[in-house]
């Protein structure tokens, strides 16, 4: 998130057969409505879950302060200003902003007064110790709707579902040290998602930081915007070497292996207690600024359009 990244990139039966293809088109249906939750959160045979949100709860509720922390204002008290990176909107816990909608989705949703201020939301999960166990797999997840928002409108917009080393909570000056993956950012409503890796040292450094390692891709079987898609990080012990790795849709479009770093620099992003997830849409900062070529948002940006998050999981795997 914080950053200045730019674009880089057995023989079955007939009755089988006809389930598979039902299967199918209901997995089509869900990802091509708006609005459409799941029915729960998905099983993953070999996986255990530990955590676990699928946003149930009555219309216009806030989402469960059990799991979930705001983050008020313009940044971190004490921490650098407009979240490091930029963005202009004030981050509030009213439901305006942030809800869940009834249905089984949580709605952030940038607003703008009649003063052109802008306002929305980003919150975080209490935990902060996702991890792999010792010679495992951690896999961090959500389905999400982008906002469905493109073009002029979408100037400014920042989605973003994403993880922060926990040594970051209470020092707020240690970035890009102890570690962040982006599972999935997107800016100024473009076809695309973009995975990317930031750690080592800013400036510069050997994750070539502000900008961080990163790729991106259009989504699979419709626009990033138009429909529900599912965004997976998977931090991977089992193999040597060590491997992260970025998924839409079950499909990778990006990793990074431990032997591409300095063993000090990835020791450091994963020696410590773990991470916690983040789920925010900033408005304006370095990112949309600068793949738009001007300063985000403008004028002709359109507030209201909220990101639709079904769920959030992490498994593990031994």
């Amino acid at each position: 998130m914080r950053h200045d990244s730019s674009p880089s990139a057995t023989k079955p039966t007939k009755r089988r057969l006809l389930t598979a293809a039902a299967v199918l088109l209901l997995s089509a249906a869900l990802l091509a409505v708006p609005g459409t939750a799941q029915a729960s959160i998905p099983t993953n045979p070999g996986w255990t879950q530990v955590f676990g949100d699928d946003f149930d709860g009555a219309a216009g509720s806030l989402p469960s302060t059990d799991r979930w922390r705001f983050s008020i204002g313009h940044g971190y008290p004490g921490g650098p200003a407009n979240w490091g990176t930029g963005e202009i909107a004030y981050h509030t816990d009213d439901p305006n902003n942030v809800s869940v909608d009834g249905n089984g989705n949580l709605n952030i949703t940038p607003r703008r007064d009649g003063s052109g201020n802008w306002t929305s939301a980003r919150i975080e999960t209490n935990k902060q110790d996702f991890k792999p166990p010792s010679g495992g797999v951690v896999r961090i997840e959500s389905r999400l709707q982008m906002p469905n928002v493109t073009g002029e409108a979408a100037k400014g917009y920042w989605p973003a579902f994403w993880a922060l080393g926990s040594p970051y909570r209470g020092n707020w000056w240690n970035w890009p040290g102890i570690g962040e993956f982006d599972v999935m950012e997107n800016v100024n409503g473009i076809d695309s998602v973009w995975g990317v890796l930031h750690c080592g040292t800013a400036p510069g450094g050997p994750c070539n930081e502000n900008n961080g390692i990163g790729a991106s891709r259009p989504c699979p079987g419709g626009t990033c915007q138009s429909g529900f898609h599912t965004y997976t990080f998977e931090w991977d012990t089992s193999v040597s070497p060590h491997q992260l790795r970025w998924l839409v849709d079950g499909q990778q479009f990006h990793s990074v292996r431990q032997d591409q770093l300095p063993a000090d620099t990835w020791n450091q992003m994963t020696s410590h207690a773990g991470y916690f997830i983040i789920l925010n849409v900033a408005i304006g900062g370095a990112f949309p600024d600068g793949v738009a070529g001007h300063q985000t948002p403008t004028a002709a940006t359109v507030p209201n359009h909220p990101m639709v998050v079904d769920y959030v999981a992490v498994w593990t795997k031994p």
